[in-house]
This record gives C-alpha cells, sequence and structure tokens, in this order.
C-alpha cells in the first residue's frame, strides 16, 4: 500500500494517538469537605488542592447551618461534626489562612444563614489585600436555596417570606457589588435524597427559581435593564442517581425547560445568560452499609450521567466517598473520589467529542417526556400560589414522603435491586471494612469544648459596643425596607457571632416549623392477607390489647440539629400503618422536650433517628432523663449511620436495639420495635 493510501485511510479512521483532538478544558473538581475546627479544615483543603482539586466545597456543621453558637444547648454533640464550625469572623480567617481567595472558586453549603457566611467570606478576601474591584472578581457559590431545606435538608430557620427576602438582598447584592459570583444554587440534590423522582426534582428546582426571580425583580432593586445579568448568576446543584441514561436525561430537560422559562417569562435574549448552569453531587442515598465496597461503581456510574453528555454536562463535580453510609470520610477516601474524576477528565477522550448523543431517538423521546411531565407539575405548582404556598401548605412535603415510601416498598419487595442488599449478599470479607473502627474519620470528643472556650474568648476580646451596635443596625434594617447585606457584613468586622446574627433576625422575623408530611402521606405497602405487614398489625393490635386495650403509641424523635428526617418520616409512616399512634414533632428537639412528650403522650416506646453523629452525646441523655421521669421502663430504640464500636455502646447504655442503613426492611424494623415494646412489659415474644 503505497504512503499516499495509508494517510488516506488513517484521516477517514479518524486521529490515532498522537494526533489527539483539542480537549475541552475540565469541569471544576471539588471534594466535600470541613470537619472539627477551621485549622483542621485548612489543613485538609491544602492538602486536597496541593493533589490537583480545582476548587473548593466548603462543609459548615449542623450550628453553623442552623445559626446557634457552639454553647447553644441544641449545638451539643453537633459542633465539628458534619463540617466545620464558623462562629465568627475569626474561624473564617482560619479556614482560608494561605488560600488565596482571588484565585480560588469556593463552593458554600449554607442556606438559611449564606447571607452572614458570605460577608465573612468577603471580610477575609478585604483583610487578604482585595480591593472592592479584585472583591468584585471574587468567584465562587453560595448555596442559599431555602425551599429544599423546608422538604428535605432542614436546616431552615426563618419563615418563607422572611427567607425569600434574605435570598433577594443576597442576590441583589451580589449582581452589584460581586457579578462574578453565584449567590444562589437552586438545590434539587436533597429533594432526591428525600424521594424525589426526576420529574418532581426537575418541577420543584424549577417552581424555586421561579419564585425567587419574581421576587428579585418584584424588590426594585434590579433595573429592567440588567435582568439578564441576574438570571446569569443563577445556578443549581442536582443529583446525579445510578440510573445514568434517565439522569442524563433529566439534565438536558432541566436545560431546555429553564431555556423556555427565562426567555418566555422573564424575556432574556442573550442565548449564554439563559444557559443552564449546574453543579452536581452524585447521589448519596443509594450508598450502602453492605457491600460498601460496590459504592465505588454506583459513583462512577452516576458520574457518567453528568459528564458524558457535553451539551448537559456539569460544571462543577464532587463525589462522595464510597465509604460515607458507615460515617466520616478519611482524607484517603476522599482522595479516591477525586482522582475517579481526573482519570475521566484526564485518561479518557471523553472531552475530545462534541456531544455523543446529539440526534439519538431515544434519549431525545426520554428528554421530551421529562420536558412535558415537569411543565405539567410546574404549572400546577402555579396554580396552587406557587413554591412557597406549596411549601407552607404541606403538598411538597407530603408528595416527596410518597414518592420515597414507594421507593423503599419497591426495595423492599425486589422489584428495584440493590446489589448486596436484597440481591447477591453473599460475599467475601471485605479488608476495606476489616477493621470498621479504622474505615472511617471520627472527631474527637474533646474538640466541642475546644471550640465553645475559642468562642467566649472571642466574645471577650471584641469591642462589644460596637457589636451591639451592629446587631441593633441589623434588627432596624430587617424590621424595615433596606437590604441587609450592608448591615451584615458590618456585624462581620464587628465581631458578631453566628448565633448573635441569626437571634437578631429571630427577633424580627420568628422561627418556622416546615409541614412534616406523614400525616397525609398515601399507604405505600397494603397489608394483604399473609403479607409482612399484615403479621405486623396483627402483633401491634394482640400487643396493645394485651396491655390494656387502645393503641400502640410510638415517638419518633429527632433530637439535635440533624435535619436528615427522610428515615424518621418513612418510619413514622410505616408504623401508622401498621397500627401504630405515632408522635412525630419533627426536627431539632432537645432531649428535654423529646422526655416530655414521651411522658405527656405515655408512649409505649421512643424511636430516635440521628444522622449527624451526636448519638453519642445526646441517646444517653435520652436515657437518663426518662429514668429521671420514671420512664425507664419505656424501651428506646435508635436508628442513624452509627459505627459498630458506637452502638453497642448504646446498648449497654441502655439502648433496647440499634439500626443502620443495612436495616432496609421497615416493615421488619416495626416489627422489631413491637418484640421490644413486648420485652419491655414482659410478654411472651
Amino acid at each position: 500500500m503505497t504512503p499516499e493510501r495509508t494517510s488516506e485511510r488513517r484521516a477517514a479512521a479518524g486521529p490515532e494517538a498522537g494526533e489527539r483532538r483539542k480537549r475541552d478544558r475540565p469541569w471544576l473538581m471539588r471534594t466535600y469537605a470541613g470537619h472539627s475546627t477551621a485549622e483542621a479544615s485548612n489543613e485538609l483543603y491544602r492538602r486536597n488542592l496541593a493533589k490537583g482539586q480545582t476548587g473548593l466545597s466548603v462543609a459548615f456543621d449542623l450550628p453553623t447551618q442552623t445559626g446557634y453558637d457552639p454553647d447553644h444547648v441544641l449545638a451539643r454533640g453537633e459542633v465539628g461534626r458534619v463540617g466545620v464550625p464558623v462562629s465568627h469572623l475569626g474561624d473564617m480567617r482560619r479556614l482560608f489562612q494561605d488560600i488565596p481567595l482571588e484565585r480560588m472558586n469556593t463552593s458554600m453549603t449554607i442556606n438559611a444563614t449564606a447571607m452572614w457566611l458570605l460577608a465573612l467570606y468577603q471580610v477575609v478576601a478585604e483583610e487578604q489585600g482585595l480591593d472592592a474591584e479584585a472583591v468584585a472578581g471574587l468567584q465562587g457559590t453560595t448555596q442559599n436555596d431555602i425551599v429544599k431545606e423546608y422538604l428535605s435538608r432542614g436546616t431552615h430557620v426563618f419563615p418563607p417570606g422572611p427567607s425569600l427576602r434574605l435570598t433577594t438582598d443576597m442576590i441583589t447584592y451580589t449582581v452589584n457589588h460581586m457579578p462574578k459570583w453565584n449567590p444562589i444554587n437552586i438545590c434539587s440534590y436533597h429533594l432526591q435524597e428525600a424521594g424525589a423522582t426526576p420529574v418532581q426534582e426537575i418541577a420543584y428546582a424549577i417552581s424555586t427559581a421561579i419564585a425567587v426571580l419574581d421576587a428579585v425583580f418584584a424588590s426594585g432593586q434590579v433595573p429592567e435593564e440588567r435582568r439578564g445579568e441576574v438570571v446569569a448568576r443563577i445556578s443549581f446543584f442536582v443529583n446525579a442517581g445510578v440510573r445514568f441514561v434517565e439522569e442524563m436525561c433529566k439534565m438536558r430537560a432541566f436545560g431546555r425547560i429553564w431555556d423556555t422559562v427565562t426567555r418566555e417569562r422573564y424575556g432574556i435574549q442573550d442565548p449564554k445568560q439563559r444557559r443552564f448552569r449546574y453543579g452536581v453531587q452524585v447521589n448519596s442515598l443509594g450508598l450502602t452499609e453492605a457491600q460498601p465496597e460496590n459504592n465505588v461503581q454506583r459513583i462512577v456510574l452516576e458520574m457518567l450521567a453528568v459528564t458524558l453528555s457535553k451539551d448537559a454536562r456539569a460544571r462543577a463535580v464532587q463525589l462522595p466517598a464510597w465509604n460515607e453510609a458507615l460515617g466520616l470520610p478519611r482524607p484517603w477516601d476522599q482522595q479516591w473520589s477525586l482522582r475517579i474524576q481526573q482519570v475521566l477528565a484526564h485518561e479518557s477522550d471523553l472531552l475530545e467529542y462534541d456531544d455523543i448523543f446529539a440526534g439519538s431517538t431515544v434519549i431525545e423521546e426520554k428528554v421530551a417526556g421529562l420536558v412535558d411531565a415537569a411543565t405539567a407539575e410546574i404549572a400546577h405548582i402555579e396554580e396552587l400560589g406557587g413554591v412557597m404556598a406549596a411549601v407552607e401548605s404541606g403538598y411538597l412535603k407530603a408528595e416527596l414522603v410518597a414518592s420515597h415510601a414507594e421507593r423503599r416498598a419497591r426495595i423492599e419487595s425486589g422489584e428495584e435491586r440493590i446489589v448486596g442488599v436484597n440481591v447477591y449478599e453473599s460475599t467475601e470479607p471485605n479488608p476495606l471494612t476489616a477493621n470498621l473502627d479504622a474505615a472511617i474519620m471520627t472527631v474527637d470528643p474533646a474538640n466541642e469544648a475546644r471550640v465553645v472556650a475559642a468562642l467566649h474568648d472571642w466574645r471577650l476580646a471584641r469591642d462589644e459596643g460596637r457589636a451591639e451596635a451592629a446587631l441593633s443596625a441589623l434588627r432596624a434594617a430587617a424590621a424595615g425596607t433596606e437590604n441587609m447585606m450592608e448591615a451584615t457584613l458590618e456585624c462581620a468586622r464587628a465581631g458578631v457571632t453566628t448565633g448573635e446574627w441569626s437571634w437578631a433576625l429571630r427577633d424580627v422575623f420568628g422561627e418556622f416549623r416546615a409541614p412534616t408530611g406523614v400525616s397525609s402521606a398515601p399507604v405505600a405497602v397494603a397489608a394483604e392477607p399473609g403479607s409482612e405487614l399484615h403479621e405486623v398489625r396483627r402483633r401491634v393490635a394482640e400487643t396493645a390489647e394485651e396491655l390494656g386495650g387502645g393503641r400502640l403509641r410510638l415517638l419518633v424523635g429527632k433530637p439535635g440539629l440533624d435535619g436528615h428526617s427522610n428515615g424518621a418520616e418513612q418510619i413514622a409512616v410505616r408504623a401508622r400503618d401498621a397500627g401504630f399512634e405515632v408522635v412525630y414533632q419533627g426536627i431539632r428537639l432537645t432531649p428535654e422536650q423529646i422526655v416530655a412528650a414521651a411522658v405527656a403522650e405515655d408512649v409505649h416506646c421512643v424511636g430516635l433517628s440521628i444522622l449527624s453523629g451526636s448519638h453519642a452525646a445526646l441517646v444517653p441523655d435520652v436515657l437518663e432523663r426518662l429514668r429521671a421521669a420514671g420512664a425507664d421502663d419505656v424501651p428506646v430504640v435508635v436508628g442513624g449511620i452509627i459505627p459498630a464500636a458506637d452502638a453497642k455502646e448504646l446498648r449497654s447504655a441502655g439502648v433496647a436495639a440499634v439500626f443502620t442503613p443495612k436495616d432496609f426492611g421497615i416493615t421488619g424494623i416495626i416489627g422489631r420495635i413491637v418484640d421490644e415494646i413486648r420485652l419491655a412489659n414482659k410478654l411472651e415474644v
């Protein structure tokens, strides 16, 4: 064959190794990180950046997210557990020590207190020497989506109206002073974690974005000619599950609907301003405690959903670690997840091609179906008065609880297969978890006392007069109509603490307890004769009769600040369907409140749900208070992400049973609760 013919054949076949196409720039690569203290988290960030991470994603602890200082009663056991505690400007300084913010793209997962954390971030940037022009160039994202907090994550503080005003003030401030900052990412991630279908995830997120944009434009703080700038700064944060074809189609549908809404509802003509910009963390709901090594391939498949399609590719990706169903990942586990991204971006040829799904009739049909169904649900939410009205009425929460119950029922029946959980359960010994205590990172229990002591030192050293004046100005701004961001910045500079900022606004706005969705959730599992639920219902009725008639009463309680209520809600719904009278007051309760309710309602069992790691402090407190109230004969069961060593200690302290994610059969759990009630009352089991 002649050299000319060989050259022609190679050209027809496309570029070979050494003749590679020009590659697209990779997405931002992040790991969601933060723990213990600002100093420890800063060290972790600098190590991750040295490993090739291209952006930061800050995890804040629950007191910071919910507006409490570390010395508040509700913060007990929660300080530094699921993120870094940031109580004041000094903490933020240490968090970003030796990290040049002008060269960083920082994502902060913060919602109710988003304005406060952005103010601290800006002041630290100023202290690093950035002038107004450089501050205007800061890049990053504050999550700032309060709607999904009401529905799924539970870190809300204020009622919907004031929360929307805080969001509006922050968006308008950043458009004018920090135009490269994303002041909100509408977060559907936790909606999927709470059971949302792809249609619900799209519809609820777009409806939230509509409510936010309507409020911003109605505020009068943005001239009509600058509306496109506002729309261009709206970003989204989504979830990608293991059904990666469906998830990829979901992202294409998201983009198509967003383009239509911004063009038709708001008149945005520039296609770049209408672009659907999103970051993603792949699904944590599907990570399993059983055979956790399978989580690695789940994470890879989920990442493909948001990277394979160029026309629907994420702008930023962060991956969970394989062991997150067991506890807090170690730095090595987070490195493994970062390397997954790097291998795909730098070793594969993915970034060398245009959209590989263009022209696919299968993809187009699926996308069109999602667009139609989600558009119809968006219209229904509009008919209900918009997303805020749908939150306050309980409609959205009830729909999510029902969807989650249906999914759990499919898993329990085997219709939805989870490898290692309800199918292919046999396994070889796992060297990754041979030493479970070493397979996760633990936070030193003494850390909380050190953080609290440092907080007290901070208060003593600040100019108290300036702090009080700043808080007074914040209250005045909240009670009036002026933008609250400037008053918040002065609070940051004056040494005000996270809890003080939040309580100043609580004084004006009040607090909000979101609907639980439990009472209105439909039955997900039928109690047909011969079924497991039918047998449990029989035993519930039989036990109630043996104890003197009436109904068995179960209190489901969430002590502390953990707002992940999905598991508690599913237990409450299934217990209701099994014939229990269920007492469930929602999230964010003190042990004292839980015990008071247990005594007042004369319950037969107390079930506690904790996923934040605070079980070691809060569960013994509940047990001690029950004993002091003379109710030590009431069995206490606990569910959550609880390491084996901790579970053993809880049982030694008097807990009747401990349930973790491996106990996926909810009806079976209810049956176990009946057993514990019978044992506590000396009835035959």
